[in-house]
C-alpha cells in the first residue's frame, strides 16, 4: 500500500523534497536523502500527517523506530496517536539489558537492540525507518518485535526503493511508503 497511488496532494511536495546525491556513500549508490525534506516545515508536517492520518484509532501501542532516521519520523507519530515510542538501536548504544537481532547486509552483517521489557506480550507494533532498500534492516526489526511478543501491524516508510524487491522479503507484513523512488 502506498499514499503515492493515493494522489493526495502532499505527496508531491514531499518528493521534490528528498535530495538524491550520486555515488553516496560509494560508487552507483543514489543515496535518498530526507534531510532537505525536513528543513521545509510544511513538508516534514504533512509527512508525519500522512502517517498519523494512516494509524490514528489502530490500537498500536508502540511504535518502534529504527536507528537512525526512524527516530525522526517515529517519536511525532507515537506521539499523536498516543503510542509509547521504541527506540531499535545499533550495538552497543542502548545502557541496560537488550535484546538483539543480527541481519546479513549486502557487505556484512549488523545488529539491532531493543530494552528488555520495552515491548510487551500482546503489544500492536507500528515500525518506521525512512526508508526501505533490500528489507533486510525491516525484516530484522519484526523479528525483534515479535520475539518478545508483540504483534507488527505494519511497517512504514517515507521512502521505497520497489527495484531492490525489499517488500517481498517482509513475508507478506504490509508495507506502507509515502514516496517510490527508481
Amino acid at each position: 500500500m502506498s499514499a503515492c497511488k493515493d494522489e493526495d496532494p502532499r505527496i508531491s511536495n514531499i518528493k521534490t523534497r528528498i535530495r538524491v546525491v550520486p555515488n553516496f556513500p560509494k560508487s552507483g549508490i543514489m543515496f535518498q536523502d530526507i534531510t532537505t525534506l525536513l528543513l521545509d516545515p510544511k513538508a516534514f508536517k504533512d509527512t508525519v500527517d500522512l502517517f498519523v492520518e494512516r494509524y490514528k484509532g489502530k490500537n498500536i501501542s508502540v511504535v518502534a523506530g529504527i536507528e537512525a532516521r526512524g527516530f525522526i519520523f517515529g517519536p511525532p507519530i507515537a506521539l499523536a496517536i498516543g503510542a509509547k515510542f521504541v527506540p531499535l538501536r545499533k550495538p552497543r548504544k542502548l545502557p541496560g539489558e537488550v535484546i538483539s537481532e543480527e541481519y546479513v547486509l549486502e557487505y556484512g552483517t549488523d545488529c539491532l537492540e531493543m530494552h528488555i521489557g520495552a515491548v510487551e506480550p500482546g503489544d500492536c507494533a507500528l515500525v518506521v525507518d525512512d526508508l526501505i532498500a533490500t528489507g533486510g534492516t525491516l525484516c530484522a526489526a519484526m523479528k525483534l518485535l515479535e520475539r518478545v511478543g508483540a504483534e507488527v501491524v505494519e511497517c512504514a516508510c517515507v521512502i521505497e526503493l520497489p527495484d531492490l524487491k525489499g517488500r517481498e522479503r517482509l513475508n507478506g507484513k504490509p508495507l506502507y511508503i509515502l514516496v517510490e523512488s527508481h
